[in-house]
């Protein structure tokens, strides 16, 4: 695929790379797999390593009809918010004193250096992490490793256990890591995730560091 990231070429040839293509393959050609196959890079095609600012690392993609776009927590714009989508809208409304519009396609963020990668980028459909398969887990430490070597301030912002697994990856010392609860009703509810100020402190860390901050508002 072109893409602005060379990690793509570097990897393309490796062992799990070509297992990983053969497998989606088969998939996309037996059964109903979401993303759509063209979105399933979104992530990264929506911009390049030099503008990223932001890693937000969810679990795999929506497995219901006509919501995985290839961006992590995102659904196109008139679809239901999924359950962890409003309590991330939720908390950025608090933090802000802002008012989300009812539209869930966090392209937007894309646009303006948010990577919002999920560790396992296709499923079939009403299957939940049924292409969790270990050549996507190296796929996303070479990912990751890549990531580390970018020289620029970055964000992490690791939700729930699955993403906290990615720690390990972490090496550069220009991070700022933010760990929380996962934002689904269920962790969510219990505490930890609302009042969490991720967000904000991710602006705040990227002015420090002269870099523009994310807008989170979807108005």
């Amino acid at each position: 695929m072109e893409t602005k990231w060379e990690v793509f070429n570097q990897i393309k040839n490796k062992e799990y790379s070509l297992k990983l293509k053969s497998f989606l393959d088969d998939e996309y050609s037996h059964y109903t797999v979401y993303p759509p196959r063209n979105l399933m890079f979104n992530a990264f095609n929506l911009l390049s390593p030099s503008e990223l600012k932001v890693v937000i690392i969810g679990q795999d993609p929506y497995h219901e009809p006509n919501q995985a776009m290839g961006l992590s927590f995102s659904v196109p714009d008139g679809v239901m918010l999924p359950p962890s989508l409003i309590n991330i809208y939720k908390e950025i409304e608090q933090e802000f004193n802002i008012k989300m519009k009812n539209n869930g396609d966090l392209t937007y963020l894309a646009k303006q250096g948010c990577l919002l990668l999920n560790s396992v980028l296709s499923v079939r459909a009403h299957q939940p992490l049924s292409h969790n398969i270990k050549e996507y887990k190296l796929f996303i430490a070479d990912i990751l490793d890549y990531i580390d070597t970018l020289e620029q301030p970055i964000v992490f912002m690791l939700w729930g256990n699955n993403a906290k697994q990615y720690l390990k990856y972490i090496h550069n010392k220009n991070r700022l890591i933010l760990t929380s609860v996962h934002p689904s009703p269920l962790s969510a509810n219990r505490g930890g995730w609302f009042g969490n100020n991720h967000f904000k402190k991710a602006n705040e860390y990227l002015s420090k560091n002269n870099i523009k901050e994310i807008n989170w508002n979807n108005n």
